[in-house]
């Protein structure tokens, strides 16, 4: 016995039909009638203006770890700490780690917690004006900024001028503002709004 793929039967000249109803009754068409598909476009990438606050000081460790995680992974990133100092820093000794990530702080003598240190004024506006900076350059995937809030209700720091800048960033970046007494204004821009209530 042999075994043959090519059919001995003579077609039916229902079968034409037959196929054609069967087509159209699962809804398929040849495939001269399917138009053509129109290419992918590629979404550019959108960044966010977070803000993560609380009542009291210290509590967002675990925003510097996503910021950690991130420039492990090759993200291009900067956390300013706008209010800790006493590592005799500034932005001519910031401490770069892990290949993408910068850390900032104030050369002030030790931490600030009260308005009026007015040596420390000038300490804090060289932060923030290196953080302004890349802000117009849009030259990092994060932006940290921590205590932010508190240096302007502190007096080191204006708000509008905080206000007008973050209104400027460029649209793939993520901006994250840590720590208590955001602004009002900050806080209505916010895409993404994180209180912690409780410190425990």
């Amino acid at each position: 016995m042999t075994a043959s793929l090519k059919s001995t039967r003579t077609p039916s000249a229902e079968l034409p039909s037959q196929s054609s109803l069967a087509r159209e009754q699962a809804a398929l068409l040849p495939l001269a009638t399917v138009p053509s598909r129109v290419p992918l476009h590629l979404v550019e990438p959108e960044g966010q203006l977070q803000v993560h606050t609380a009542p009291y000081r210290g509590s967002f460790s675990t925003v510097f770890s996503q910021a950690m995680r991130a420039a492990g992974l090759g993200s291009r990133v900067l956390i300013a700490q706008f209010l800790k100092g006493g590592v005799q820093q500034g932005p001519g000794g910031c401490v770069n780690l892990c290949g993408g990530l910068a850390w900032l702080r104030p050369d002030v003598q030790a931490c600030l917690s009260e308005a009026g240190v007015e040596q420390a004024r000038p300490a804090v506006e060289a932060v923030w004006n290196d953080c302004r900076h890349h802000l117009m350059q849009g030259d990092l995937d994060q932006l940290v900024l921590d205590e932010l809030g508190l240096a302007v209700a502190l007096g080191y720091l204006d708000e509008q001028e905080l206000v007008d800048s973050l209104k400027q960033r460029p649209g793939s970046m993520d901006v994250i503002i840590t720590g208590p007494a955001i602004p009002a204004s900050v806080m209505s821009m916010a895409d993404q709004v994180t209180e912690l209530r409780r410190g425990f």
